[in-house]
C-alpha cells in the first residue's frame, strides 16, 4: 500500500477556533481531513505565513492527538498578497520544484478547501501540469453527521477520462468537430477518417503552422475553411480567413500583394495596401498552391511566421500580424527544394503538422455518401430538387467506383458531373440514358491524363527495348500496361482490356491472353501491376 501525501494551507478563517474544549465541535477543514475513517493520511505538509504560526501549530498539535500516525510538517511560506495570481503561482511553483515526489511510494493530495480563490486556482494548474503529480482533495461539512467535526471528504482527479459523463461529452464534441470538418458526410474510408480525427485536435489544439498536401481537387480549401471556421465556433479566433491563390501572385505585385505597400512604393501605387497577412491578423492566412511563391517572397514569410512582424513593401517601419498560416500544395516540396525552387527552412517551419488528402480513387467507398451531399449542395444552389432513379443511381454508383474512373480532377470531377446530370436531367430526375451520356463524357475527359507511353515504359522495358520498338507497338504496349496498374488482377486488366472480342468467344480466358501479350516483351504481371 501506497502512503498517502497531503499538501494544504492553514485556513485563517475556516480553521481558527482558538484553544476551547469547544472547539471539537466546528468543522475545520485541515483537522476534518485527517479524521476521516477511510482516509489515513500518513504525511501532511501544512503551509503558512509569519501571521499564522501559532494557528499553524495550533492545527498540528489538534491533527497529532486525533491522528498519531500522522507525520506534521509546517512550511513557512509568505505571499505579499495572497490575490496576486502571478506571486501565488510562482511562489506554489517553486515550493513544489524544491520538493521530492516519489510517485511508486506515495499518492500525493493536495487539499484545496483552504487559501484565497487564488491560491485554490494556482494548485489545480499546478496539479494539472503534473508539477504538483498528485490529485485534488476537498472537504466540507457534513450537516447530516452528528458530529459536525467530522465533516467529508471528495477526491478529485484531473485526469477527466475517468469520469464517465465527461469523457462522453468529450466523445460527442469530439465527433461533433469531425463531422464539421467532412461537411456533415459520414465517410467510410478508414484513413480519411483518422486523418480527419488527427486534423480535428490540432485545429483545436493548435495554432501552429498546417500543411495540406494532395492532387487538386482533393479538397484542400474547403478543409482549411472547415478548420477556420471550426476554430472559430469555439471562440478560438477574432479575425477573418484570408485564402490566397499563390498560382495567382506573380512579378513584382507578389511582395505587395502578400506584405502591402505604402503609397507611392512604385509605380502604380496611388495609396497604401495593408497585404494580405495583415488582413489575416488574429485570423488564419491560407496560402494554397505555397509551392508557386517565388523565393524571395518564402523568405519574407518565413520570417513573418517565425517573428511576426515584417516589412511592407517600400516602408521602413515593421507591422504586426498574428495569424495562423495553412498552406496547400499539390507538389512534392522536397523535390522542389532539390530543384532550388522551394526554401528547405521554410518546409522545415510548416510541415510541423503535415497531412495528405488522398485522392477521390483511393477513396471509391466514400463516393455515394459525397453523391448524396452533390445532390443537396445542388439543390440549395438552384433551389429545385433533382434525384436520380433507382438504376440510374446504380450505374453511376457501379461505374463511379469501378477501375475504369480515374477520376483525375478528384471531388472536382464528381462536383461537375452531379452538376451536369442534375441540370439536364428532364422533370427533376435522372435517367439510365443521362448517366450514360456523362460517363461518356467522363472517359473522354480522361483520356489526356493517360501517362505518355515513352514515360510509361522506361519503367519496364531497356533502352534496347525501346529502341526497337515501332510507334505503334510502343502507344499500344503504354496503354496496356497503364489498364494493368488500375487492376488488382490479371482478370480484372483483361475484362476490360478485351470488352468487346471476349464476347464473341466461349470461352474469353482474358489472362491466359493478357500474359502472353505481356510475354511478347518479356514482361509479367508481377513486373507492372
Amino acid at each position: 500500500m501506497k502512503n498517502t501525501v497531503v499538501v494544504s494551507l492553514i485556513g485563517t478563517q475556516l480553521d481558527y477556533v482558538g484553544k476551547r474544549v469547544d472547539r471539537w465541535a466546528k468543522w475545520r477543514p485541515n483537522v476534518s481531513l485527517c479524521s476521516q475513517q477511510d482516509l489515513i493520511v500518513n504525511e501532511f505538509h501544512m503551509l503558512h505565513d509569519n501571521h499564522s504560526s501559532r494557528l499553524a501549530n495550533n492545527v498540528a498539535v489538534d491533527i497529532e492527538s486525533i491522528s498519531p500516525e500522522t507525520k506534521m510538517t509546517l512550511h513557512t511560506t509568505n505571499f505579499k498578497d495572497p490575490w496576486d495570481f502571478e506571486e501565488v503561482y510562482a511562489k506554489l511553483f517553486d515550493w513544489c520544484q524544491q520538493q521530492e515526489f516519489d510517485t511508486d511510494k506515495n499518492d500525493y493530495l493536495f487539499h484545496i478547501t483552504t487559501g484565497t480563490h487564488v491560491v485554490q486556482i494556482c494548485s489545480y494548474l499546478l496539479t494539472e501540469s503534473r508539477h504538483f503529480p498528485g490529485r485534488l482533495i476537498q472537504t466540507s461539512p457534513d450537516h447530516n453527521n452528528k458530529n459536525k467535526s467530522i465533516g467529508r471528504i471528495q477526491i478529485i482527479d484531473l485526469d477527466l477520462s475517468k469520469y464517465d459523463q465527461l469523457a462522453t461529452r468529450f466523445d460527442i464534441e469530439h465527433q461533433e468537430g469531425k463531422d464539421f470538418l467532412k461537411g456533415g458526410i459520414q465517410t467510410k474510408n478508414k484513413a480519411f477518417n483518422k486523418l480527419i480525427t488527427q486534423i480535428e485536435k490540432v485545429a483545436i489544439r493548435s495554432q501552429d503552422p498546417m500543411l495540406l498536401t494532395g492532387p487538386t481537387g482533393a479538397g484542400k480549401s474547403q478543409l482549411a475553411t472547415r478548420i477556420f471556421q471550426l476554430k472559430k465556433k469555439r471562440s478560438m479566433l477574432k479575425g477573418a480567413l484570408v485564402s490566397v491563390n499563390c498560382a495567382t501572385l506573380k512579378g513584382e505585385n507578389a511582395m505587395a500583394a502578400l506584405f502591402g505597400h505604402t503609397k507611392g512604393a512604385f509605380t502604380g501605387a496611388l495609396k497604401s495596401r495593408d497585404g494580405f497577412l495583415l488582413t489575416a491578423h488574429n485570423g488564419v492566412l491560407f496560402l494554397d498552391e505555397i509551392g508557386e511563391l517565388g523565393l524571395e517572397e518564402q523568405a519574407m514569410l518565413l520570417h513573418a511566421i517565425e517573428n511576426k512582424i515584417f516589412h511592407p513593401v517600400g516602408s521602413d517601419t515593421t507591422v504586426s500580424s498574428d495569424f495562423q498560416l495553412i498552406a496547400g500544395t499539390n507538389r512534392d516540396l522536397k523535390q522542389e527544394i532539390k530543384k532550388g525552387t522551394f526554401r528547405e527552412d521554410l518546409l522545415a517551419r510548416i510541415n510541423l503538422w503535415t497531412y495528405e488528402l488522398p485522392a477521390l480513387k483511393n477513396r471509391k467507398e466514400d463516393i455515394p455518401v459525397n453523391l448524396e451531399y452533390e445532390l443537396d449542395l445542388f439543390s440549395q444552389k438552384s433551389g429545385h430538387r433533382v434525384q436520380f432513379n433507382k438504376e440510374a443511381k446504380n450505374l453511376f454508383i457501379d461505374f463511379a467506383t469501378s477501375n475504369e474512373a480515374l477520376w483525375s480532377g478528384n471531388f472536382r470531377d464528381l462536383s461537375s458531373a452531379i452538376t451536369r446530370l442534375c441540370t439536364l436531367a428532364d422533370s427533376s430526375r435522372v435517367t439510365v440514358d443521362d448517366v450514360k451520356d456523362e460517363i461518356e463524357r467522363l472517359k473522354y475527359s480522361w483520356r489526356p491524363t493517360l501517362e505518355p507511353p515513352g514515360d510509361n515504359l522506361q519503367n519496364h522495358l531497356t533502352k534496347e527495348q525501346l529502341d526497337n520498338l515501332d510507334s505503334f507497338d510502343s502507344n499500344q504496349l503504354g496503354y496496356v500496361i497503364d489498364i494493368c496498374q488500375r487492376h488488382n488482377s490479371m482478370a480484372s486488366a483483361g475484362r476490360e482490356l478485351f470488352d468487346v472480342s471476349r464476347t464473341l468467344k466461349s470461352q474469353p480466358n482474358d489472362s491466359s491472353r493478357l500474359q502472353k501479350y505481356l510475354n511478347k516483351y518479356g514482361l509479367k504481371w508481377s513486373d507492372i501491376s
